[in-house]
C-alpha cells in the first residue's frame, strides 16, 4: 500500500444550510486506503464557504451548530462581501471560525472518533450546493 492515498468525494449539499455527516464515508476510504495501517486522515473541502466539524449529530447538535453560527455570523447586510444572496459575506467568514479541514488519527485502519463525534461538512452557502471534499490518508 502507498503511504499516501487521496480521494475526492462530490457532495450536493442543496439550498439549505446543512451538516453533513461524512463519518461512513470517511470510513469506506480507510477501509481500502489503510489497510489496517495506523496514520492520520485528513478532511478538506476546497470552498471558502464551508468547513469541517468533528461533533455529535442526530441528538440535535447539527441545529444547535447552525442556529450557533446564526447568532455568531448573522445573514443581514453587515458584511462587506456582497454578492450572491443577502448575507452571503458571512459564507466567506465561517472558515474561520469552522476550518476548512480536520487531521484525525487512524488506529489499525479505523478513523479513533469518540463514542458520540462524527466528522461532518458545514455548509452555510445556500447559492453553491455542489461541494467537493478531500479525504487523504498518510500512514
Amino acid at each position: 500500500m502507498p503511504p499516501f492515498t487521496t480521494r475526492v468525494l462530490s457532495l450536493t449539499t442543496g439550498s439549505d444550510e446543512s451538516v453533513t455527516d461524512l463519518t461512513a464515508a470517511c470510513e469506506d476510504f480507510l477501509h481500502s486506503a489503510a489497510a489496517g495501517r495506523d496514520g492520520l486522515l485528513n478532511v478538506f473541502v476546497p470552498h471558502a464557504t464551508a468547513g469541517i466539524a468533528v461533533i455529535e449529530t442526530g441528538s440535535g447538535s447539527d441545529d444547535d451548530l447552525l442556529a450557533a453560527l446564526h447568532t455568531l455570523l448573522p445573514s443581514d447586510n453587515r458584511w462587506q462581501h456582497r454578492h450572491g444572496t443577502p448575507g452571503h459575506g458571512r459564507d466567506h467568514v465561517l472558515p474561520a471560525f469552522l476550518p476548512p479541514h480536520a487531521t484525525l488519527p487512524v488506529i489499525g485502519g479505523r478513523l479513533e472518533l469518540g463514542t458520540w463525534q462524527s466528522v461532518c461538512l458545514v455548509d452555510t452557502n445556500v447559492d453553491n450546493p455542489r461541494r467537493q471534499v478531500r479525504l487523504s490518508f498518510l500512514g
